[in-house]
């Protein structure tokens, strides 16, 4: 967020009326400065607030500071507000091109860096304007000073979400504003229909393989001039991606064949489904825990369809070229992991007995058969012994 005040003062005087005097405004009675404007950059509103008592003290009131030189829309004209110290005028304005009470928008790109390093297209908007002092004075010159107060804010239009553990119901990541940030308003969620009507809750020992998980990303308390558009999702096995295995669930146009777009960049919600599944790496572990992951921007109404086609020239990253070695397609997530360490077949073990027993028998019968053979052959060789000594003495 860009905040500057320039302020131009030329000459003091004391013009029109206000409900607070100078002997009310104390020590604050002095010329102004560049630290008199505070801006807040919201979610839905813009406000600003200015010390008054400098400007009493340069001759003006409130009613003649007028934001964006609008004097006749009563939304854009400054409360006074004397129940701080020092008092201040203030000014709240929605962030919508068409009502912004005259606000400067102008959205400018650059190539990402970091986590964003996969996109040539970030985008960020620049809402800007000016409050200023009204000199009723006419004629053809005037001695009355001139105060101009500048206000800048810039909302990146590119988010990382991430730290989500998929071993809880839903995470919100909520971030306090600074610098005009929407993160806070966003909220990612994990459920288990495809109406999003059941949050998902992991039991302790995990969700069952396959199982169809519904994943979430909604911007609320948003103004409407932007939608919800997940550029990618992926998960890691440390909740600091930077170092970690990681899984890509999509990258822009590459989506994981068991990975289901439902809805992106067509309101202020998206939402996808995924089957769950394991890391490999974590197969000794009884549940496997990982992160999910979501870098999400916000675009304009406009330019959503623009950001959606896979030809708008963004660089896109295949799936399958960041699968890390060890990790095959989507399986298991979170879910107990019981495997024997070997397999035990009780038949087997009967048939193989059966086997050698029947090798034994088989064995023992071709040695008796061996024997009698044997003893055959030597009894025909005596009886013919025999049989020839018997004819001799005859």
């Amino acid at each position: 967020m860009a905040l500057f005040l320039l302020l131009i003062l030329t000459s003091l005087c004391t013009v029109g009326q206000t409900a607070l005097t100078l002997g009310d405004c104390g020590n604050e009675a002095r010329r102004p400065a560049y630290t008199d404007i505070a801006v807040m950059c919201g979610t839905r509103h813009i406000e600003l607030a200015i010390q008054i008592c400098p400007v009493i003290y340069t001759g003006y009131n409130a009613s003649l500071l007028r934001l964006n030189h609008i004097s006749d829309d009563v939304a854009c004209q400054s409360t006074l507000d004397t129940t701080v110290f020092p008092p201040v005028a203030r000014f709240k304005f929605p962030i919508r091109e068409l009502n912004a009470c005259g606000s400067n928008f102008r959205t400018t790109s650059a190539p990402g860096t970091g986590v964003f390093s996969d996109f040539s297209n970030i985008q960020t908007v620049n809402i800007s304007g000016i409050v200023r002092s009204y000199d009723p004075t006419t004629g053809t010159i005037t001695y009355n000073a001139e105060l101009k107060y500048y206000y800048s804010c810039a909302y990146p239009l590119e988010y990382l979400i991430n730290n989500t553990r998929v071993d809880v119901s839903s995470s919100s990541i909520a971030l306090k504003d600074q610098n005009g940030s929407f993160v806070s308003t966003l909220r990612m969620g994990l459920y288990k229909d495809k109406n999003y009507t059941t949050p998902l809750i992991i039991p302790p020992l995990g969700v069952e393989l396959r199982t169809d998980i519904y994943v979430q990303v909604i911007a609320t308390n948003m103004t409407e001039q932007y939608f919800v558009l997940l550029d990618r999702c992926y998960a890691s096995v440390s909740p600091h991606p930077t170092n970690s295995t990681f899984f890509n669930l999509f990258v822009a146009c590459s989506i994981d064949p068991l990975t289901t777009m439902l809805e992106n960049g067509d309101s202020q919600r998206a939402r996808f489904s995924f089957k769950a599944f394991r890391f490999i790496e974590q197969q000794n572990e009884t549940v496997s825990t990982y992160y999910l992951h979501c870098i999400t921007r916000l675009c304009e109404r406009s330019t959503c369809s623009s950001f959606k086609q896979c030809n708008n020239g963004r660089r896109r990253r295949d799936t399958a070229s960041v699968l890390q070695d060890g990790i095959s397609q989507p399986s298991l997530l979170t879910v107990a992991i019981k495997a024997n360490s070997e397999d035990h077949d009780p038949s087997l073990k009967e048939k193989t007995k059966d086997q050698q027993e029947n090798q034994s028998a088989a064995v023992g019968l071709g040695v008796a058969v061996a024997v009698l053979v044997v003893v055959g052959v030597a009894a025909m060789l005596l009886a013919i012994s025999l049989y020839r000594k018997l004819r001799r003495l005859s």
